[in-house]
């Protein structure tokens, strides 16, 4: 009987709650489930409200003006403004002005849509320099296929910086599938194609890369090292990681005896202890900071 009135209690107190804040009439069910949700101001923080169908009736409208402010609009609000990709899109394709066309490019990358991607890919190859690498960094954001394709093709573009931020995005992008031609775009001085290639190779192309020590600038070669030794222990064998070791210790330089030691303090606690080792006594062997000039 006393457990009946506390619960009778209980549910009074939960009603005369419930008609104070004036939502009596929502008030759950005894017995019902129910789902604590934070308020919308705490929700919605930073997450700009998306009135779908007045940006897409703006990016139809043909004034130039409205568009710019739409597509400004759908930046800000990135994957929340998703709805309305098709329709900026519909835009890329039919081509807009200079200002309108980097501000489209800017919004479907905010958006990351994949669907995206194919709209892009002809703008990594514009007359322009800021649209070509506008339509880079978009790219790397909206990812897909058709971005790696065209990022792909990009790699031998005529715009350094637009090869770089191929390389880049082909790294972040995880596609293995373009390991050939990023030792072919380092080959022909594209050194962001080393990071990119200690992201995705296996351990016959880290070897492949090792082998290139003392034919490209340390500091590039070394971005590639870098890539290898952190990734992952369950994407890189520690046999590997070793091998790169080893590879750097025989090197002797003084640049590889500084980044040897580099690695010794920012090696992770508690990963490989062989690895750990082994930097140990390339660090030792290098003289730390030391070794020769050449």
């Amino acid at each position: 009987m006393h457990g009946h009135r506390l619960t009778f209690r209980v549910l009074l107190s939960a009603l005369a709650l419930s008609a104070l804040s004036g939502d009596l009439a929502a008030a759950p069910k005894a017995g019902a489930k129910t789902e604590v949700k934070p308020k919308g101001d705490k929700a919605d923080k930073g997450k700009p409200k998306v009135d779908v169908a007045k940006l897409k009736t703006e990016l139809e409208s043909g004034d130039s003006a409205r568009i710019l402010a739409a597509l400004g609009e759908i930046a800000k609000a990135g994957e929340g403004a998703s709805a309305v990709a098709p329709s900026v899109e519909s835009l890329l394709k039919k081509g807009l002005s200079a200002e309108l066309t980097l501000k489209a490019l800017d919004a479907a990358g905010a958006m990351k849509q994949s669907s995206s991607s194919a709209a892009l890919a002809p703008y990594v190859s514009h007359r322009s320099a800021d649209v070509r690498r506008a339509a880079a960094k978009a790219l790397i954001k909206t990812k897909g296929p058709n971005a790696v394709k065209a990022l792909k093709a990009a790699l031998r573009s005529s715009d350094g910086q637009v090869r770089g931020l191929a390389a880049t995005g082909l790294g972040s992008l995880g596609a293995k599938e373009t390991l050939g031609d990023l030792f072919n775009a380092l080959a022909h001085s594209v050194p962001e194609a080393a990071a990119a290639i200690g992201q995705l190779c296996e351990p016959k192309e880290c070897d492949k890369f090792a082998e290139l020590l003392g034919k490209h600038q340390f500091d590039i070669m070394s971005s590639g090292f870098d890539q290898i030794l952190f990734r992952a222990e369950k994407d890189m064998p520690e046999d590997q990681k070793i091998k790169v070791v080893g590879r750097l210790r025989e090197l002797g330089t003084k640049e590889a005896g500084k980044y040897l030691a580099d690695v010794k303090g920012r090696w992770p606690e508690g990963w490989s202890k062989r690895v750990k080792q082994a930097i140990d006594a390339a660090v030792k062997a290098t003289g730390g900071s030391g070794g020769s000039e050449e």
